[in-house]
């Protein structure tokens, strides 16, 4: 990819976002940063009063920068909930003149979401899973701008996967 940039995939807990932004990161030889990892990171430290709320979105944002400064493009991966947490990602690619591609992960299929967050394994040592009852309570706004929806209940990872890259290289190449 000739022109860094920053691809963010977003969704709810158990719509498929690590597993598609892992072989992303791979195939792009991007930075790939989990919220999920960094915020656990900050609880394992022991020096915080209580479980962050903004702090791994923070550090998340710091790294990014960092990494497209280099020209290094960055796959951020995190639930992304908030028109805040999206407008702050994007103003990171923004702000260094790099193309950002926002791509949000959704399962249509209930039970089969369902099944996906009640069956889960943790992969990042101490992080504790949501509920299916806590990801159906967690405040979650809708996107107010154009951005990619995978459905991850009818595409498959690989398709999933093809898609980000193809939207990324439109941005990366855009006279191509």
């Amino acid at each position: 990819m000739s022109r860094p940039g920053l691809i963010l995939l977003g969704g709810l807990p158990g719509t498929g976002k690590s597993t598609v932004a892992v072989p992303v990161a791979r195939a792009l030889g991007a930075a790939y940063l989990r919220i999920d990892r960094i915020e656990q990171a900050l609880v394992d430290s022991g020096e915080l009063p209580e479980n962050p709320m903004a702090a791994g979105y923070l550090v998340g944002y710091a790294l990014a920068r960092d990494q497209l400064d280099v020209g290094v493009s960055v796959v951020a991966e995190c639930v992304n909930p908030l028109k805040l947490t999206r407008d702050a990602w994007k103003s990171v690619g923004d702000r260094h003149g790099r193309w950002t591609l926002e791509a949000e992960l959704v399962c249509s299929l209930p039970a089969e979401h369902r099944a996906r967050v009640e069956h889960r394994t943790v992969d990042v040592e101490g992080l504790r899973l949501p509920t299916w009852q806590q990801v159906l309570d967690r405040e979650y706004e809708a996107w107010d701008r154009d951005h990619l929806v995978i459905d991850t209940a009818v595409t498959s990872v690989a398709e999933s996967v093809d898609l980000v890259l193809r939207h990324a290289n439109a941005l990366a190449h855009p006279d191509a």
